[in-house]
């Protein structure tokens, strides 16, 4: 909804109630049109016209996404949304969850939220916690208490519970038609928790626990799971070998989408071609699977619209043969091993691609394949060949200016790009990327999200500046080492004028520049920041952004010990975070000890 149209709303007469003339709308008419006002923008600012339209809303509303669980209390949610239907919660910051950046008690607990939810939302029937911390409890509740009327149940990168509670849920949920438990830290006991499920259910869709360590699985119960429930379209499992999938295959007829098969014996590829995938099958990932077998997937690869390769053991030329024989893939998520040369493949067979995400290969396989790098050659190739590219996420070796320039020009689609820049090559070819950032933004104006991780030198303060003078319609963005100084900041933050939500990693600004930065960014309602400038006033200079329902909390710098590629462990120092946000509750109570106030626990709040 547009500046204009929200004027428009306001202009109309909300003081009469009865619509039988004027200029005022009806409860008749407004009642009619406010069920098909679906985005959560336009709901927003319908519920801001007058009261009588806030309480419209309030009732009428039957989904709702908190984008960080302690900016309002789940007691507060409940008295407006009565009737609410779908509710998804985040927790833990994104960035720090996925570096392993903050202690794992920081917070970000889904028990009060289960409790409301048990006593107060008798029309919930989908629950969707990102981030967050569930225990077995939590699980067993929402089973007696929501079981029967359940449809939609997504643990989505959470930790804390055990198959145990997994064990409530397929008892009692008979009813659900989706369990997403994707890259979620779960403590297995035993498989018991799909057998409930596939005995108990007949109509599940989507199953969903890949990229977690549940390897007790039974393979008769995925069996009995496909024969029951027929119209299940999407199964993502941890790592079988595919051969012995081949009965599950035959039962699950209607699957459209998979992912976790594994190749044990890739050198005796003549065994797998027992395996029979199903005819509807257009989405699909595979685990380890080496050059030897990779003629596994040829036959249908020409129906495939999805293909995660992220785990999958291909080199460059591997890439660019598979990518070819796909010609109507529109995602595609793989690592950097993919190269330059599998990127023009991609831009010459893929004309449909949409979404494209590369991650960060092993540093041990990048060395062995020397086209495995991305730059700015690859990146060329897919702007200029990819049109209708919506989403690209890339870690790059090299990038040049030009080649964000032609993302400009020709990426007209673009709403989410997210570039990471990373440190083995020494020599970056075209440093800084001012020009280029500028000519990305002004050309891809519907860009909503932004990440771009940098080193120093990368982006100077007029660059910063130009991210804040084109952003116009960005609401998320993360920036890692970028600008110069805090002026880059403040000349930053005088744009960005729908900029929700700021994440920051590696910057040299100092507090009083941050805290100045959140006054002036006029939509902002999250800052975190991992690694500033600390001054001997930094405390007291955070104090400047102190205002009504904003919360401020501190976790200072602390060793930590990871685990080298040579397997040696090594201790570094995790610099200090701020994390700031808007918070209809007050300050949290459930604050570990690793989190400090402003003075003692770096919380303020008004």
């Amino acid at each position: 909804m547009d500046e204009n149209h929200n004027k428009r709303m306001n202009s109309l007469n909300c003081s009469g109630g009865g619509g039988g003339g004027g200029e005022g709308m009806s409860d008749v008419v407004l009642g009619c049109v406010m069920p098909y006002i679906h985005d959560p923008r336009d709901r927003d600012a319908v519920s801001l016209v007058c009261r009588r339209w806030y309480d419209l809303d309030a009732l009428t509303r039957k989904h709702v996404t908190i984008a960080f669980c302690y900016s309002t209390s789940p007691d507060r949610l409940g008295r407006r949304f009565e009737h609410l239907e779908s509710l998804k919660l985040k927790g833990k910051p994104r960035a720090a969850m996925f570096f392993n950046l903050i202690p794992e008690d920081w917070g970000g607990f889904v028990t009060p939220w289960v409790k409301e939810i048990a006593e107060n939302f008798n029309c919930l029937k989908s629950l969707h916690f990102r981030r967050m911390i569930v225990k077995d409890s939590d699980l067993e509740l929402l089973a007696s208490s929501r079981g029967k009327f359940l449809h939609v149940l997504k643990l989505d990168k959470c930790s804390g519970f055990s198959t145990d509670g997994l064990w409530h849920i397929g008892r009692s949920c008979r009813q659900l038609r989706t369990l997403f438990l994707e890259e979620s830290g779960i403590v297995e006991k035993d498989g018991d928790w799909l057998h409930e499920l596939a005995t108990n259910n007949t109509v599940l869709e989507t199953l969903n626990f890949y990229m977690t360590d549940l390897t007790k699985v039974r393979l008769e119960d995925l069996e009995l799971l496909a024969k029951n429930c027929r119209s299940l379209v999407s199964v993502k499992i941890s790592d079988f070998e595919i051969l012995e999938l081949v009965g599950f295959f035959c039962a699950a007829s209607a699957i459209e989408e998979f992912c976790g098969g594994s190749f044990n014996e890739p050198d005796q590829p003549g065994k797998y071609s027992a395996v029979i995938f199903p005819p509807k099958l257009c989405r699909l990932g595979l685990s380890y699977m080496e050059k030897n077998v990779m003629s596994i997937v040829f036959p249908f690869a020409s129906l495939l619209k999805k293909l995660d390769l992220l785990y999958a053991l291909l080199g460059t030329e591997d890439h660019c043969v598979l990518v070819q024989k796909c010609p109507n893939l529109e995602v595609l998520e793989t690592r950097n091993v993919i190269g330059d040369r599998g990127l023009e493949a991609l831009a010459q067979s893929c004309k449909r691609l949409k979404r494209l995400r590369i991650e960060r290969g092993a540093d041990e396989q990048e060395l062995e394949d020397v086209d495995g790098r991305v730059s700015q050659r690859g990146l060329i190739a897919l702007a200029q060949g990819c049109l209708e590219l919506e989403y690209i996420a890339v870690y790059v070796s090299d990038i040049s200016n030009a080649a964000l320039e032609h993302m400009g020009e020709y990426s007209k689609n673009l709403n989410d790009f997210r570039l990471v820049l990373l440190e083995q090559e020494e020599r970056i070819t075209d440093l800084p990327l001012d020009n280029g950032v500028r000519a990305l933004l002004r050309g891809c104006e519907k860009i909503q999200r932004f990440g771009l991780y940098l080193r120093q030198g990368g982006l100077t303060d007029v660059g910063l500046a130009y991210i804040g003078q084109y952003s116009r319609h960005v609401r998320w963005m993360i920036l890692g080492s970028v600008g110069e100084s805090d002026a880059g900041l403040l000349a930053f933050s005088r744009g960005c004028p729908s900029l929700q939500k700021l994440e920051m990693r590696a910057c040299c600004f100092t507090e009083s520049a941050l805290a100045r930065a959140a006054m002036q960014l006029t939509s902002l309602r999250y800052l975190w920041v991992h690694g500033y400038k600390e001054t001997p006033t930094g405390h007291r200079d955070l104090l400047a952004m102190v205002r009504p329902f904003w919360n401020i909390e501190l976790i200072p710098s602390r060793k930590v010990v990871a685990v080298n590629n040579a397997g040696e462990n090594m201790v570094t120092e995790n610099p200090a975070h701020i994390l700031a946000y808007y918070s209809l509750d007050g300050p949290r109570t459930d604050f570990p000890d690793t989190v400090k106030p402003l003075d003692a626990t770096m919380v303020v709040a008004v």
